[in-house]
């Protein structure tokens, strides 16, 4: 067992190119982290930190997701979620349009064409949050004190500029991170942020432990659920539907080939963690908008939508499993095609026992993915509300949930994955060349 340690150890170090792009995602963090520091210039610290501190709910969550930004109102506040959902509007429209259907069809260069629209969108998109949150920041004071120091034209002009400006760093680091660095950049960024606020959130866990705040059996339930959540999850990201799939018999010269059996293997959740990421994305602004802009002359109407609009919520919570329901769907159809995939196991010579090939073919393997995507969606529900709800229940001040904790173990195992496929590519090499070597 040492030995085979050892080895692996010893290969990792040989591994030039694996090592470097490492050593590039832990520099393109560390910058992320570095950058979360530097504020927008005109906004009172404290006071900021104070008005996210007594709005809680979704601020606290997108306070989560940028790994603090928000509450010391940094240039990276709006974080990727610009991007992400740029991202995923070029996509909708790219199964809808048929000018960027044709795009998606041209390879490398529709798939620049589309980066470049979705970049465009992303700019677009931040300006307008930056502008409407410096619009409502103009208009709060926390504990006496003005969140602006001096409201107006400038702080607009410099908030709208420091926030896109933060939102296209960050685009463009997650883009460098993904194709020099090991994983997907705009995950692993979201990764960071989350991360950043652990040891915070278990430090203060801890401390109300100590001080009688939390039982000591709250704790225990708490630990129990976090590592059951976590293990269901990596059960269910890697959970397949493998169809069995046979290839016919062929011939060639002296040669012939036997029937042979695969499979078609059919993840669960096709869609990973865009559908919770998206629907918190749609539901945090309009209820941050909201709260922002209550200025003491708020209607009553408008203060129940932000009380229902609230984490925990019965309204808020079916909303949200409603939109990562339809999310799952509709990005599984993106991703995903059923017909494209019967026409390439027909071009292969391959076909399902039972099912004739062609349109039967994709009608099968559509009924099977939709069956898959109602209880991939299911579960992408069940992961990120139960834990929400048993928080709530509990009262335990603990913030590591249930869609931080999917988006965290998701990406933890696609980074994993990316990283033994780089090993076993450098092995693959390595015995091409000893044979190479052999023969020669």
């Amino acid at each position: 067992m040492a030995a085979a340690k050892g080895t692996s150890v010893g290969s990792l170090g040989k591994l030039t190119e694996l090592r470097q792009r490492i050593f590039f995602v832990i520099g393109a963090l560390i910058v992320y982290r570095l950058g979360s520091f530097i504020p927008v210039p005109g906004v009172n610290p404290d006071a900021m930190a104070n008005l996210i501190g007594q709005s809680g709910g979704l601020l606290d969550m997108f306070n989560m997701f940028s790994g603090g930004s928000l509450g010391r109102f940094s240039v990276f506040a709006l974080g990727v979620v610009p991007y992400i959902s740029a991202s995923i509007v070029v996509q909708m429209m790219g199964s809808v349009i048929p000018s960027l259907q044709a795009l998606r069809k041209e390879g490398q260069a529709g798939q620049r064409q589309l980066t470049t629209y979705t970049r465009i969108g992303t700019v677009g998109l931040s300006a307008f949050q930056a502008f409407g949150i410096a619009m409502a920041l103009m208009k709060q004071s926390s504990g006496g004190m003005p969140v602006v120091y001096m409201p107006g034209f400038g702080f607009i002009l410099s908030s709208v500029v420091g926030l896109t400006a933060g939102s296209m760093f960050l685009m463009w680091l997650g883009e460098q991170m993904t194709e020099r660095g090991i994983g997907n950049g705009i995950s692993l960024l979201i990764f960071a942020g989350i991360v950043a606020g652990l040891p915070g959130a278990v430090t203060h866990t801890l401390s109300m432990s100590s001080n009688g705040e939390l039982s000591t059996i709250k704790l225990i339930m708490v630990v129990a659920l976090v590592l059951g959540v976590t293990a269901f999850v990596v059960f269910m990201e890697r959970a397949q539907r493998r169809i069995t799939v046979n290839y016919a018999r062929r011939s060639g010269g002296q040669r012939s080939y036997m029937n042979q059996t695969s499979h078609l293997p059919l993840k669960i959740n096709m869609s990973g963690v865009i559908p919770p990421i998206f629907a918190n994305s749609l539901l945090m602004f309009p209820a941050m908008a909201a709260s922002w802009g209550n200025a003491g002359h708020q209607s009553r109407w408008l203060q129940d939508l932000v009380q229902a609009l609230t984490p925990g919520e019965p309204l808020y919570d079916i909303v949200y499993a409603v939109l990562v329901i339809t999310f799952a769907f509709f990005y599984t159809a993106i991703v995903f095609n059923s017909q494209e995939t019967a026409d390439n196991l027909k071009r292969s010579g391959a076909l399902i026992p039972g099912i004739r090939p062609g349109r039967s073919t994709a009608d099968y393997i559509d009924a099977v993915m939709t069956r898959l995507t109602g209880v991939g969606a299911i579960y992408l529900v069940l992961v990120c509300l139960v834990p929400t709800f048993m928080q709530n229940a509990w009262h335990v001040p603990f913030y590591f949930g249930g869609t931080s904790l999917l988006i965290v173990v998701v990406v933890v195992m696609d980074f994993t994955a990316q990283v033994q496929a780089h090993l076993v590519s450098h092995q693959y090499e390595g015995l091409l060349k000893k044979a190479n070597l052999r023969r020669g």
